[in-house]
């Protein structure tokens, strides 16, 4: 069974000033980081620049979001070309703020996958569903229908990080237990096995994102499906290093 690297990554979603993240990536410089694990920092777009500039090369950096074009009249986009030609190595898509808060669909986000790896940059690709959702029992259902979308885009999965986030979760202090994380983590896993390949199944990292601390995430980590986190307001914290490090 391949041997799955543990991912950690810190979205530190629209916060954050020049002082602010320069003190918390001195931070992250100084800390003992555990070498087994990959951390990644998503930095606003304004901001890739003095991320990739201020942060150790250990630490790689993400953008939060991106066009499925390299060029042209889209005010306001990014390009995969633009965030290489700023250092960063991935980005991250289809993220439920995204998706909900600005109306992403699923194609739009497959597109953008699609062009983001055909331009070399690294996915942390984003599924979960809504509180009505689970309620309704319908989690399964939606997070294939979102998988299914992505996976059409992909040719090669070595690129791609898969981040299962329940949207309930998200930013709510509201943390899926390490059996709720486990169970879906699973079944993404077993949807692998049976619509890719058994190979993209054993090798895939499928990351847990919501509401992740330095409390809860130890038990997370154990978890035999669970590979690392996508963390969003303790990723601002010095707290960050000790998820980094929570297989340590």
């Amino acid at each position: 069974m391949a041997q799955r690297r543990f991912f950690v990554g810190g979205n530190w979603k629209m916060n954050g000033n020049k002082e602010s993240l320069e003190e918390l990536m001195s931070t992250l410089n100084t800390a003992s980081l555990h070498e087994d694990t990959e951390v990644v920092c998503a930095a606003p777009s304004i901001y890739l620049d003095f991320a990739r500039s201020g942060l150790d090369s250990r630490i790689s950096v993400a953008a939060q979001n991106c066009y499925k074009v390299a060029k042209g009249a889209f005010t306001g986009e990014i390009s995969p070309a633009m965030i290489k030609d700023c250092g960063a190595d991935w980005v991250i898509l289809g993220h439920s703020e995204r998706r909900h808060v600005f109306g992403e669909n699923d194609e739009l986000i497959g597109q953008k996958v699609a062009h983001a790896l055909e331009s070399d940059l690294g996915v942390i690709a984003c599924i979960g569903e809504k509180l009505e959702e689970r309620e309704a029992g319908t989690t399964e259902e939606v997070i294939f229908a979102q998988t299914q979308v992505i996976a059409e885009n992909v040719m090669d999965w070595e690129k791609v990080v898969l981040a299962y986030e329940p949207v309930w979760a998200i930013g709510t202090g509201k943390t899926a237990t390490p059996e709720q994380a486990q169970e879906v983590h699973e079944r993404l896993r077993a949807w692998f096995r049976a619509n890719i390949s058994e190979e993209v199944s054993d090798s895939l990292r499928i990351i847990y994102g919501g509401s992740v601390t330095a409390a809860n995430c130890s038990e997370l980590a154990s978890q035999t499906d669970v590979d690392g986190f996508l963390v969003g307001g303790a990723s601002l914290k010095p707290e960050f290093i000790d998820i980094i490090n929570a297989r340590a």
